[in-house]
């Protein structure tokens, strides 16, 4: 993901990766509705989309009276209408896939992983640290090759199926061990100067103790093993994903996956961690893992032929204490948070994280935005991981425990209290209620060390004093994904959810609700506020380049002229290319897809209209009038907290 945004916004970096293949199997696989979103601003979720399994509903599975397992609910598994994408499930290296085919091509081949190269060495110029400008480069990196040999990792003595126990929690990281190795051989090396460096390297994470960062938290006794295998079962749910709590024996969960395969995470109950607090891995077999399945789900019975991938791991909730070091060197994903993986949060919340940080670092390289736009990582991402470790902790062990065998059963699990963690927990795993607390980001009331991790964000002070106003726009939340909802392209007619025209360019959008622009009242507001956009010598050089401007009108289409009606600053002339006809949309009906009713659903006056300021990164950083030089003040008050000025 970062390496994405690099690629999108046209910055020189590098990738390099200690292992010496991608993944063909395995690892994480569940994908989250803000994560397709993100795909789709990036060019892939169609991709994504059709090669996999699509999650439509949960089944729970319980105890009765008699102790035997039966269905007790079905819900749906992702909350009904928040997202244009549900949950889908697809192995991690078909992920990988799709993102070096979009890495090369909006890189044009310029940046590519770079496989069986890992660091030995960070140097950091403190000296350096604050000074952004284009020539200075704080960072000396020392890159070490290594044979494919080296890079490729151990597997389990005696199993011919491909496990990801290297990568588990229950095994030591080998980074130091591939250094040292390629010290004997003295294989070579190379020294990179670089502006900021990102590790994204994992729970072990070599780039986090080099700067002396710890995770905080704690491992629990609860041992998990994981199986992707063709199942052979008379169990009737095998394609829906499942939570199945056996009496006595543990608990399952079942994720139906592409091309047939099944995804099980089985406790294993009989598995204990030693004195040192980690389970031993040597006793942790597909065939252990398989036989606690079997008695989880007894009395249907449960073999398979065919098994394509195996782990097992121990579940803990760790959250890192620094997500950045002086703004250069940044921590994202597992390497700042590991928690269990049943919610399919480990690789959605880690993409998240790089999806909020890439375009900043973009912007700041480019010369275009403050570098102090950079503290507001660790301000928002850290309290987004913090949010997801509590969560975890209450999920976790109501999944692993045992359920209650009666009103008067003090140390089981109430059914019903799993029952509503669940669906709570499924609205917080779709990534939707993300939302990011004041900054120059975020034109919030309210502190912003409190409403995020703690961070002094005191560098944006000047803009704090600026308050949106989101009774003009009732259902756009400030700090959150921007939603989405069907409007129609004033010249064409096509239909488009509003959130498709929200790229991952690296742009802001500046989203003009013009109202009914046949209003006498109505037309005057808007075009005294494009009469200031135009004429802002300030936000001149970043228009179009920058900051992208989409109008969104509530007139009727058929008595709406483009070119008429609306001022040129909505949609530009170029000698060489002519109007452009793609920036204007209206909230009417369409031929064959319906009627969005876009203005009612983000709860915006047709009579008064709004302007809302998108981040690149889609979330919503301004909400104002749409007024002449009263409105215009918010909105140009805005850019000058981001952009250097």
């Amino acid at each position: 993901m970062m390496a994405a945004w690099m690629a999108h916004c046209g910055i020189n970096a590098r990738i390099v990766d200690k292992r010496s293949t991608k993944i063909f199997s395995g690892q994480a696989d569940g994908l989250q509705m803000r994560s397709l979103e993100i795909f789709d601003s990036l060019g892939f979720a169609d991709r994504a989309w059709k090669e996999a399994n699509h999650m439509i509903e949960i089944c729970m599975w319980n105890p009765g009276e008699d102790g035997v397992i039966r269905r007790s609910d079905r819900i749906p598994d992702v909350p009904v209408g928040l997202s244009r994408f549900q949950q889908i499930v697809l192995h991690q290296g078909r992920i990988e896939r799709f993102f070096l085919d979009n890495i090369k091509k909006y890189s044009k081949d310029s940046i590519h992983v770079e496989r069986a190269v890992l660091p030995e060495s960070l140097q950091i110029s403190e000296e350096l640290c604050g000074n952004h400008s284009a020539d200075n480069y704080p960072l000396t990196v020392q890159l070490r090759h290594l044979t494919d040999d080296e890079a490729t990792p151990a597997q389990s003595n005696g199993s011919t199926v491909r496990d990801g126990l290297f990568r588990s929690n229950l095994a030591e990281d080998d980074t130091d061990d591939l250094i040292a190795k390629g010290r004997e051989k003295q294989g070579s090396t190379e020294i990179v100067r670089a502006k900021y460096m990102v590790g994204c390297d994992g729970a072990h994470s070599w780039t986090r103790r080099q700067l002396g960062f710890k995770l905080e938290g704690e491992p629990t006794d609860f041992i998990w093993g994981v199986l992707d295998i063709i199942p052979i079962t008379d169990f009737p749910d095998i394609r829906m994903r499942c939570a199945v709590h056996s009496a006595s024996s543990g608990s399952l969960m079942v994720i139906p996956r592409e091309n047939k395969l099944v995804r099980l995470y089985i406790q294993l109950t009989e598995i204990k961690p030693d004195s040192s607090g980690r389970a031993d891995r040597s006793k942790i077999t597909p065939t252990t893992i398989i036989e606690a399945a079997q008695r989880i789900i007894a009395p249907y019975s449960l073999t398979y032929e065919y098994c394509d991938w195996w782990t097992a791991y121990q579940i803990g909730q760790r959250v890192g204490t620094n997500f950045d070091y002086k703004d250069r060197v940044f921590l994202a994903g597992d390497a700042v948070h590991t928690h269990s993986p049943k919610a399919g949060q480990g690789m959605n919340v880690s993409m998240q994280d790089a999806y909020n940080l890439g375009w900043k670092i973009g912007l700041v390289v480019k010369g275009v935005a403050q570098p102090s736009i950079l503290k507001t990582y660790q301000s928002e991402r850290r309290r987004v991981a913090q949010d997801l470790i509590d969560f975890d902790h209450k999920f976790s062990r109501l999944f692993s425990g045992r359920p209650a065998k009666d009103v008067l059963d003090e140390t089981g699990v109430s059914m019903a209290d799993f029952k509503d963690a669940f669906l709570k927990g499924n609205l917080f795993a779709s990534g939707l209620s993300v939302n990011y607390g004041a900054s120059m980001l975020v034109a919030k009331p309210g502190d912003p060390a409190a409403q995020g991790d703690g961070t002094d964000l005191s560098s944006s002070a000047k803009v704090l004093s600026l308050v949106a106003k989101e009774d003009l726009a009732t259902a756009i939340k400030l700090g959150m994904r921007m939603p989405s909802f069907k409007v129609l392209n004033q010249s064409d007619a096509r239909p488009w959810h509003l959130q498709e025209r929200l790229k991952s360019d690296g742009r802001f959008r500046l989203i003009v609700f013009a109202g009914n622009v046949h209003a006498p009242a109505q037309s005057a507001r808007l075009n005294a506020f494009c009469a200031q956009l135009a004429a802002s010598a300030f936000l001149r050089p970043y228009l179009y380049a920058h900051v992208a401007v989409l109008t969104v009108h509530a007139a009727k289409r058929t008595e709406t002229e483009l070119l008429r009606d609306f001022p040129d600053v909505l949609h530009p002339f170029s000698k060489e290319t002519g109007w452009d006809y793609e920036s204007v949309f209206v909230d009417d009906e369409s031929y064959h897809e319906g009627f969005g009713d876009a203005y009612t659903n983000y709860g915006v006056g047709k009579e008064t209209g709004c302007v809302v300021v998108t981040r690149p990164d889609q979330y919503v950083g301004f909400v104002g009038a749409l007024d002449g030089e009263a409105g215009w003040e918010g909105v140009d008050r805005y850019f000058r907290g981001v952009f250097v000025g």
